[in-house]
């Protein structure tokens, strides 16, 4: 599990202090916070009309998401909700690695300047499902 810093403990404070929903996930994202949440709570957590996304918004002054943590190790939908509204072709998982096939649209997206948003998106795989990431 990732050791979290103080800036994502207050986060966390934050939120559930905002929405009522307890979370101990929250990692960053191409500049987006993004919180996930049990499937079951993530409208809970969004507010009616989407209050507690812009309080949350006014506090911290950065973008939020709300998405629902993975089940049962479904890493592509997971991964869909952090890079939407970005896509990709189709996703393989082996026993070590996942490997998406982003296709000509949108690899460079999902790489991002000096591929930070890869780097980013490889760590939390890694957090999340214990494996590599790869991207074609």
């Amino acid at each position: 599990m990732k050791t979290l810093d103080m800036r994502f403990i207050r986060y966390l404070n934050l939120f559930e202090r905002a929405s009522g929903v307890r979370t101990s996930s929250c990692f960053e994202y191409n500049s987006v916070i993004i919180f996930a949440v049990p499937y079951n709570l993530v409208s809970r957590a969004i507010g009616e009309d989407g209050n507690n996304v812009k309080r949350l918004r006014e506090v911290i002054g950065r973008n939020i998401k709300i998405i629902a943590m993975p089940e049962d190790n479904k890493a592509e939908k997971f991964i869909l909700d952090i890079i939407e509204p970005l896509k990709f072709k189709e996703m393989q998982i082996t026993n070590d690695e996942i490997i998406i096939n982003a296709g000509s649209q949108y690899k460079a997206a999902l790489l991002g300047r000096n591929k930070r948003r890869l780097l980013e998106l490889k760590q939390i795989v890694k957090e999340y499902f214990s494996k590599e990431l790869k991207i074609i």
